[in-house]
């Protein structure tokens, strides 16, 4: 009898000691670079919700395992094929979509799960969709289809539309152009790691639009807002464009200059209601500044993977039992509403703001008002999804 009772709590001590075994998540993302910010604002808000948790999403321990793409696909490539042998079955984090196309087939291939906290590219949207693909931010084009109805909303009959020659620039403007109804008198594409915009800015000027939409991420969005305010068109031509091409670091860097420039998107941290307050109020007192997009929709992402993990138990080999949880998107979202599209993309709200000074006199996005209701992107049409 004293045999079967030493076994018993042997046995039930290794059931513990494997129940208390933390899941893994594969962190790839930029954390060098210029756009490193961003990186460390997609980390720094996932981060938050697992300390909030005590160490766990959806009462399961989780580890992150954090790896510095530096911007470079080929890293990252690097980076996600080390994971995947090493046994990680779920992975986030990437900022960029080219980054992203190098690290999505081999997660998927391996049967794995990546749930992405930023880029939505259009081809992983539609003909690429896969079962084991999810976005919690948007689709690439959202911000841009938002735009062009925001330019009509504006009176915006002549634009010039800018953006870097990579996947998502090219996105950006494919939507813009969808849904903008004026004159588009030049597409301008600059380079992905450009810091020198005079030229292009020269071209804004001789063509004299009525405004601009452009899309800028990270430190080549702040060298072209303070470039364009200094050559004087920040007052003659208005500036419309996506809310991370203006985040809240992008705000410090530029100083005055984007004062009275618009902007499109899915939050902002003057978001009224109780989640958002909250985690505006968190993130500061965590980390000593002003969560940008990027946070919140990281850590939008770490509770839509604690409503998974909790339905499986952290056990992620029980895969379709994770994806019908994460289909559910049972969570409450930071943006008010969050629903999933056929191809796992978010169907979703989108604002029109304006960068102005608040009662403390500092530059921030006021909401002005709604102008789409339950977005979903175009390319579900042609995806179709495996089981």
């Amino acid at each position: 009898m004293l045999k079967h009772l030493s076994l018993a709590a042997m046995l039930a001590a290794a059931a513990g000691a494997q129940a208390a075994t933390p899941v893994k998540i594969g962190f790839i993302t930029t954390l060098s670079t210029p756009a490193g910010y961003i990186g460390e604002d997609l980390r720094d808000g996932f981060m938050l919700a697992v300390q909030q948790g005590g160490g766990k999403l959806g009462g399961v321990p989780v580890e992150l395992v954090v790896e510095d793409d530096a911007l470079k696909p080929a890293n990252a490539k690097q980076a996600v094929d080390r994971m995947v042998q090493s046994g990680i079955k779920l992975y986030t984090g990437v900022n960029f979509s080219n980054v992203l196309a190098a690290v999505v087939p081999s997660v998927t291939k391996a049967g794995y799960t990546y749930i992405s906290a930023n880029p939505g590219p259009s081809a992983f949207a539609g003909e690429k969709c896969d079962a084991n693909y999810f976005v919690a931010s948007y689709q690439n084009d959202a911000f841009h289809t938002a735009g062009g109805v925001a330019a009509n909303e504006l009176g915006f009959k002549r634009v010039v539309a800018l953006a870097p020659n990579y996947q998502a620039g090219r996105d950006a403007i494919a939507g813009f152009k969808r849904t903008f109804k004026g004159e588009l008198l030049a597409e301008v594409y600059t380079k992905l790691d450009q810091s020198d915009f005079s030229v292009e800015i020269a071209r804004i000027r001789s063509l004299a639009p009525d405004a601009i939409y452009q899309f800028h991420p990270g430190g080549a969005g702040i060298n072209f807002a303070k470039q364009y305010g200094n050559a004087g068109l920040g007052k003659t031509i208005p500036m419309l464009m996506p809310g991370f091409s203006m985040d809240a670091r992008m705000l410090t860097a530029t100083g005055n200059a984007s004062e009275g420039f618009y902007t499109t998107g899915i939050w902002s941290v003057a978001m009224d209601n109780p989640a958002s307050r909250k985690f505006v109020q968190d993130f500061q007192a965590a980390y000593k500044r002003v969560p940008t997009d990027y946070a919140m929709q990281a850590f939008d992402t770490a509770q839509w993977i604690a409503s998974g993990l909790k339905a499986v138990g952290g056990d992620l080999d029980k895969t379709p039992a994770f994806r019908t949880a994460l289909r559910k998107a049972a969570f409450t979202s930071l943006r008010g509403k969050f629903a999933l599209n056929t191809n796992q993309h978010p169907i979703q709200d989108l604002y029109l703001m304006r960068i102005e000074k608040g009662a403390d006199g500092e530059l921030g996005p006021k909401v002005m008002r709604k102008i789409v209701s339950d977005d979903r992107d175009t390319y579900a049409a042609d995806c179709k999804m495996p089981s």
